[in-house]
């Protein structure tokens, strides 16, 4: 029997999302990617890169109404792109009746998201923000780790930035230097109970 096909909606065709996009593309030829971007040109030379089951469209996720209309049909979205619009993402995952998990990358942003489970949990809606690098990856590794071994007494998750300027050119660099000012000042607040002493850049 022939496995149904999948529908994903990735929105932003940047550094995160094309790997994303990839990621689930690969996974089954059966899946089907909406590759959404502000810039239909990158989306669609992204997918045309990727394979015949990436699909480009040319979205600026901040107009609901297409945002919402996007959605359709899609099981499962993936916020690539800022995390400023990940609020609005999320009500309109909610609303569509669609699952969700962002990159995440501002603690005040993922409350307001979080604050949002009743409508989600109302929808049968799973929304799962701040899936980036930490928490995310890390948390990944470290489960990873786990089970390497026959005994874990703790495992201490740190995120280390560069100790230098990165130049915007450096695309070896996929974060936003605004988006990460922000994510070392949120874990300022989390930090003073971590045994290190986190400096300011």
């Amino acid at each position: 029997m022939a496995q149904q096909p999948t529908q994903y909606l990735v929105l932003g065709a940047g550094m995160m999302g094309r790997a994303v996009a990839y990621d689930l593309a690969m996974a089954s030829i059966n899946n089907r990617v909406v590759l959404a971007d502000i810039s239909g040109d990158t989306a669609g030379a992204t997918a045309k890169a990727i394979g015949s089951n990436v699909h480009p469209l040319q979205l600026d996720v901040r107009d609901s109404a297409a945002l919402l209309d996007a959605m359709k049909g899609c099981s499962v979205a993936v916020s690539a792109v800022s995390y400023s619009v990940n609020e609005a993402i999320t009500r309109a995952a909610i609303a569509a009746g669609v699952h969700l998990c962002d990159l995440g990358g501002n603690n005040d942003v993922v409350d307001r998201q979080l604050a949002l489970d009743a409508d989600a949990r109302a929808r049968d809606v799973t929304v799962i923000p701040n899936c980036g690098l930490a928490p995310g990856l890390i948390n990944i590794l470290a489960v990873t780790g786990l089970e390497v071994f026959d005994q874990v007494d703790t495992i201490q998750l740190r995120v280390v930035f560069p100790s230098t300027p990165v130049h915007p050119s450096d695309t070896s660099w996929c974060f936003r230097q605004r988006d990460c000012s922000t994510s070392i000042s949120s874990l300022q607040r989390f930090s003073r109970r971590a045994p290190f002493v986190l400096c300011r850049p």
